[in-house]
């Protein structure tokens, strides 16, 4: 019976499968800029699929009534005066490979590609750091490798304590967020490194997500201290490093951020780490 009845289910795909080989879509009827209107309400990625659908999709894909809609309202303000774009697709595109400095150049800005969510990196000039201003703790450098004319270079504090903030309405809406910090160190990060340090990622006025984390980890024979509830930091494809902070939940950009890293138990002096800053991006599950 079990056989028979996978047979039927595969003859009904099978015919199905022709009709959708042999038969015209119902969309081939509709005008244009009709099928780029509904497209327009997906998403990128499916947008992309779509185009492998007909030549007449392909076609609606590229409509800018499509690629408008996946772009921030205040876009235009976010050209670059130097560049020219063919399409509202390519410059979807270029918002999503190549960061823009807004704010004064205190913080980037791009788009997740795969759903147009906004992205945001505070750089380390946009924060609050402990002794920030005194330059025999800290010390602003330029790093060819940051988005940022100037980053923070820790020299030697014992307190070491960094905080920022900003409101929601950098992000995208009813979307949950991961939060890092992104960094280099020099030297394993002495007193500090592979020493547990506290994050804090929440909204004002709300309970604010705890975790702990390395800044490098321990190694060689301080290895068997290493924490399992510690997170380590990982490599990003731009040469830099980060740790993950937290998440929080972005409702209905209405709320202030509050961030922190902390490490204030440890009585050992710590230097070398360079912060380019603290990055939001889409968290992986929604």
């Amino acid at each position: 019976m079990m056989q028979a009845t996978m047979g039927q289910k595969q003859g009904v795909e099978s015919r199905v499968e022709d009709i959708i080989m042999t038969g015209p879509s119902p969309f081939d009827f509709l005008p244009e800029d009709c099928i780029s209107k509904i497209i327009s309400f997906t998403s990128p990625r499916d947008a992309c699929v779509a185009a492998s659908v007909s030549k007449t999709f392909e076609s609606a894909v590229k409509s800018d009534i499509v690629w408008e809609k996946f772009l921030p309202p205040e876009y235009s303000s976010l050209i670059p005066r130097s560049r020219a774009f063919s399409s509202k697709k390519e410059l979807y595109f270029a918002l999503c490979d190549y960061p823009v400095l807004i704010e004064e150049g205190k913080k980037s800005f791009w788009l997740e590609k795969a759903n147009g969510k906004r992205c945001i990196m505070l750089s380390s000039k946009e924060v609050w750091i402990t002794w920030g201003s005194s330059p025999q703790y800290w010390r602003w450098v330029s790093v060819p490798e940051s988005r940022f004319e100037k980053t923070a270079e820790l020299l030697s504090v014992c307190w070491f304590e960094i905080r920022a903030g900003m409101h929601t309405r950098y992000l995208s809406p009813g979307t949950r967020y991961s939060v890092y910090i992104v960094f280099k160190t020099e030297d394993g990060c002495p007193g500090l490194g592979d020493i547990p340090v506290e994050a804090g990622v929440g909204l004002v006025g709300q309970e604010s997500s705890q975790k702990l984390i390395y800044f490098v980890g321990p190694s060689g024979r301080r290895r068997d201290r290493e924490r399992r509830d510690v997170t380590r930091p990982k490599e990003r494809g731009d040469g830099w490093m980060e740790a993950e902070l937290g998440e929080l939940y972005n409702e209905s950009c209405c709320d202030d951020i509050s961030v922190s890293v902390v490490e204030t138990k440890s009585p050992y002096w710590k230097r070398g780490l360079i912060i380019q800053g603290f990055e939001f991006r889409p968290s992986k599950t929604q």
